[in-house]
């Protein structure tokens, strides 16, 4: 058994860390400069091509999937925060290990797309950083099924 002190700690870490993160999402679509990298003008795109189906993508478009995903991204951060500051209102329920496990796999996810980023040791040391975000939900996730 995880003694309580590692839950009301680890939790709250994870929560404060997630919720922060969350919200610096938020503006990383001014603070990584996406009008700078994905200019409007400049050579048309290859056209989205689907079964009966021909899209021509825009640079619009491709700025506009930028900001819809990051923001989205920066909900589902914001969320996942909340949940973790308010574990113990929910980790005795019948639905915590799959939330739990969700959520490791969220981060699991997280930290093997970081190398999209590149393999510098930054993008290593925050892959490590969300693998163990992933790790702790995931402990939690198995002895909740327990």
């Amino acid at each position: 058994m995880i003694p309580d002190i590692v839950r009301v700690v680890g939790f709250g870490i994870c929560g404060v860390f997630t919720v922060a993160l969350g919200l610096v999402h938020f503006a990383m679509p001014r603070l990584l400069d996406f009008d700078g990298a994905i200019p409007t003008a400049g050579e048309p795109l290859r056209p989205l091509v689907l079964p009966g189906v021909t899209y021509q993508t825009k640079r619009t478009d491709v700025r506009g999937i930028a900001q819809i995903m990051n923001h989205a991204v920066s909900y589902t951060l914001v969320t996942i925060g909340v949940l973790d500051l308010l574990v113990d209102r929910w980790l005795t329920a019948g639905f915590a290990p799959y939330l739990l496990v969700w959520i490791a796999v969220w981060w699991f996810l997280r930290a093997a797309t970081q190398r999209h980023m590149g393999s510098r040791t930054g993008d290593w040391l925050v892959a490590s950083g969300f693998t163990a975000l992933g790790l702790f939900h995931l402990a939690f996730g198995v002895l909740a099924w327990s």
